[in-house]
């Protein structure tokens, strides 16, 4: 009779034991589930909070793309010995030629070692229905796009509000310099971040002018003493011009008529940019292609800082091409390496 009752309470033991185990992986199975639906929002939530609340974070981060190091954010950790911002004055409609220009400089700015560049668009604040969508979906994205107060022109006051602008949009709290040098640029125009870096670690971080220089007489308007200016297309500041440029009256009074000519007049009356460095014909020039060779334009040259005049597609690509900028694509089932060549 015993033997009997421990029997019978031995399979109720060992039944109850079996409902606690089930029970149990039911639990943890439903709590697993929970984890895997909860982990998409929570990495969603995470990347979306960074990238749209960090402000002038650096244009091209991929960590939301690869969780560990990557090149340009192990080259931020080490100290920058050289800092340059680039301002490529654009406008809202041009949506495919960004794209390109991101994926351009990205890839040079991952390949830089000590030295720190953040590219942004730069807009006045005139656009339509259409283009104000599509342009916060960029700033959603990318967070690389300047605003300005002002409405949208060449020659009537955009690069100086670009440039006046800075010093309270970048500015310290400490009033150390964010920047070494600003470059402004166009659309149609390729810097060469490694070469730009190259000639400026060693030239002074003050008083600095450096771009394709062209005389004031030929652009038919008196320009100061020194009667040279840089081609707009793309030239360099220190920060300290472009902080005198923030407070200078010559250049609040002046605003009005080609933007680089007057850029070089402000500069000129006020007896500064004394640090100036020419970098024509080699450094500083304008696309050839298929046109024959002129005064500016020539073949592609190795040790070219910045190339003007890619006004097509085509130019982009056989100049990206001469480049080597895609050398580095690595072989893949996926194109059947046809694009390896």
């Amino acid at each position: 009779m015993k033997t009997q009752l421990n029997r019978q309470k031995g399979k109720e033991s060992k039944s109850l034991i079996m409902q606690f185990s089930h029970k149990n992986r039911l639990t943890i199975s439903k709590t697993l589930l929970l984890l895997l639906l909860l982990l998409p929002l929570c990495l969603f939530s995470y990347f979306f909070f960074f990238s749209s609340n960090s402000d002038l974070q650096p244009l091209f981060n991929d960590s939301s793309c690869n969780p560990t190091k990557t090149a340009l954010n192990s080259s931020l950790q080490q100290k920058e010995d050289l800092r340059i911002f680039i301002g490529i004055l654009t406008v809202p409609h041009l949506h495919e030629r960004r794209h390109l220009l991101r994926l351009v400089y990205a890839l040079q700015v991952r390949s830089l070692a000590t030295v720190k560049v953040d590219v942004r668009f730069v807009f006045c604040r005139t656009m339509n229905e259409e283009q104000m969508i599509f342009l916060k979906l960029e700033i959603m994205q990318h967070n690389d796009i300047i605003i300005l107060d002002c409405s949208e022109n060449l020659n009537d006051g955009k690069t100086y509000t670009y440039f006046s602008s800075l010093p309270s949009m970048l500015g310290e709290e400490d009033n150390s310099r964010p920047y070494d040098y600003v470059v402004k640029t166009d659309d149609d125009a390729y810097f060469r971040l490694d070469n730009l870096a190259k000639f400026l670690k060693d030239k002074p971080r003050k008083d600095l002018y450096y771009g394709m220089e062209l005389g004031c007489v030929g652009a038919q308007i008196a320009c100061g003493a020194n009667n040279t200016f840089m081609a707009g297309f793309g030239y360099v500041l220190s920060w300290d011009l472009v902080e005198w440029i923030a407070k200078s009256e010559i250049a609040r009074n002046n605003k009005i008529g080609l933007e680089d000519v007057m850029l070089g007049k402000w500069l000129n009356e006020a007896n500064k940019g004394k640090n100036r460095y020419n970098g024509f014909p080699n450094q500083f020039y304008d696309y050839k292609g298929d046109s024959p060779d002129d005064y500016f334009r020539h073949e592609l040259v190795d040790n070219t800082v910045a190339v003007h005049k890619l006004k097509t597609n085509l130019h982009w690509a056989r100049t990206l091409n001469y480049f080597n900028v895609t050398h580095g694509l690595k072989p893949s089932k996926l194109n059947n390496n046809i694009l390896i060549r």
